[in-house]
């Protein structure tokens, strides 16, 4: 079984898999009499020409370290947002495609308040939150074609959390 060390996500190291959601610095702009910042476009979403946008409420159980990754999945017609409705972390699991099955998986920790958009075609891991509640809105593809693919490892990975 091969061992994987969750880090702490950043932008720079999520980048080839999609686009980690939080707020920056300051707001692009201030609205609502001045008393809310607005942080605009935070994530690319795509959902190809014969879908469209959903939005969903996941409610997950909620995991803990040491943690099995025994399959991954992509979508390969749309990206898929995570955005959590508490403010725990979770646990992102991704891998590069290596000629159609998840190369060597990544994984990390997200902090309170982070959310992650998985581009089209990514592999990841399930929606895994390490803390109750697992509650958690989603926005991605709604359309009448498939839009999974899952890719069930021989023998899991064991994820585990960095030392600090």
């Amino acid at each position: 079984m091969t061992t994987l060390t969750a880090q702490p996500i950043t932008a720079d190291a999520f980048a080839p898999f999609g686009d980690l959601i939080s707020l920056r610095d300051t707001p692009d702009k201030i609205i609502n009499q001045g008393l809310c910042g607005r942080h605009h476009d935070l994530a690319q979403m795509d959902f190809g020409t014969d879908g469209r946008a959903g939005l969903s409420l996941f409610d997950a159980t909620p995991r803990q370290l040491p943690y099995q990754l025994e399959m991954m999945e992509r979508h390969p017609d749309g990206s898929q947002a995570f955005l959590p409705m508490t403010a725990h972390p979770f646990l992102v699991i991704v891998a590069p495609d290596a000629q159609g099955s998840p190369g060597a998986p990544l994984a990390f920790v997200t902090q309170p308040g982070q959310g992650v958009n998985y581009h089209r075609n990514i592999w990841h891991g399930v929606l895994t939150p390490l803390a109750a509640p697992g509650l958690f809105a989603v926005v991605d593809r709604i359309g009448k074609t498939p839009n999974l693919q899952e890719h069930w490892f021989d023998t899991p990975f064991t994820v585990i959390g960095a030392c600090p």
